[in-house]
């Protein structure tokens, strides 16, 4: 059997801020960050730098770095604390040899990971993260070859700016869209998002709030909902939705209630082929 020519492991699927506690166990706590390897040499590219990638850096040190200094692909959304507060925590930025080539579309993201590095947020500066640490800006809409694999950023509407980025790699393609709001009554930028997603294998979406509080308390917020996410995702063909970025006040079974609410919602409005919808969770894996 040939090598998957993706493979996603989650490492962090919350938003806003960590949530640890015995009623988050199933899908856990930790923030924004997924490892993606590409093909039979197993690429490592790692998306976004919440608290997840402390746990997935520790892993690298016992799995990669034996083999040789890792070297490896950052790609960032942007600038919010719960997707890059765990990378003072990543410790292979701390090894001499290691190389870091963090990519974003985001143009303060260099300030944002040097400054929260440093006093009086935090006691180790930058200038101790002994890697190779690169930051390369990346234009949206342009399609780019990085790791492996080609990415294609798009802007997103949401405070400060974040971007989501279309990942496709052997005729294989996974879009991870986080920290965006849809303006349903905005047809131009629906038909341009859909186009983002069109027949996508793997949309990794954020749904984030109920529908209700999306177009109400939470208007403007710069998050989406379960809801946006089904309609969006069978206008462009997608093959299988994965909700993330977990409200944190949501518990296990509040999650797994969305879950099976979301897949009732598929079922009475699909027109076509059938969307598969999950809810991630830290540990989940994937491959395409």
């Amino acid at each position: 059997m040939s090598a998957p020519s993706i493979s996603l492991r989650f490492w962090g699927v919350r938003g806003s801020i960590p949530c640890p506690g015995p009623s988050t166990v199933v899908h856990g706590g930790n923030t924004a960050c997924l490892e993606l390897r590409f093909g039979p040499e197993r690429r490592l590219v790692i998306v976004d730098a919440g608290t997840g990638i402390r746990e997935l850096g520790n892993e690298l040190m016992k799995t990669d770095l034996p083999k040789g200094p890792i070297k490896t692909v950052l790609l960032l959304t942007h600038t919010h604390w719960d997707h890059i507060m765990g990378f003072p925590f990543f410790v292979p930025a701390y090894i001499p040899g290691n190389l870091i080539r963090i990519y974003s579309c985001h143009d303060k993201l260099e300030q944002a990971i040097r400054g929260q590095n440093a006093a009086p947020c935090f006691p180790v500066d930058f200038s101790a993260l002994r890697a190779t640490i690169e930051f390369v800006h990346l234009t949206p809409g342009r399609p780019y070859p990085i790791g492996g694999a080609t990415v294609t950023g798009r802007a997103q509407l949401h405070g400060d700016d974040s971007y989501g980025y279309r990942i496709e790699k052997d005729g294989r393609s996974v879009v991870y869209t986080t920290d965006s709001e849809h303006k349903m009554e905005d047809a131009a930028e629906v038909h341009g998002f859909v186009d983002f997603l069109r027949r996508a294998d793997l949309v990794i979406f954020d749904a984030m709030y109920s529908l209700a509080d999306a177009m109400s308390l939470k208007e403007d917020w710069g998050h989406s909902s379960n809801v946006v996410g089904v309609e969006l995702c069978q206008m462009a063909g997608v093959r299988h939705l994965c909700m993330f970025h977990h409200e944190p006040a949501f518990d296990d079974q509040a999650i797994d209630a969305v879950l099976a609410d979301t897949r009732r919602l598929e079922e009475i409005t699909r027109a076509g082929n059938a969307l598969t919808i999950t809810a991630a969770y830290d540990g989940m894996e994937i491959e395409l």
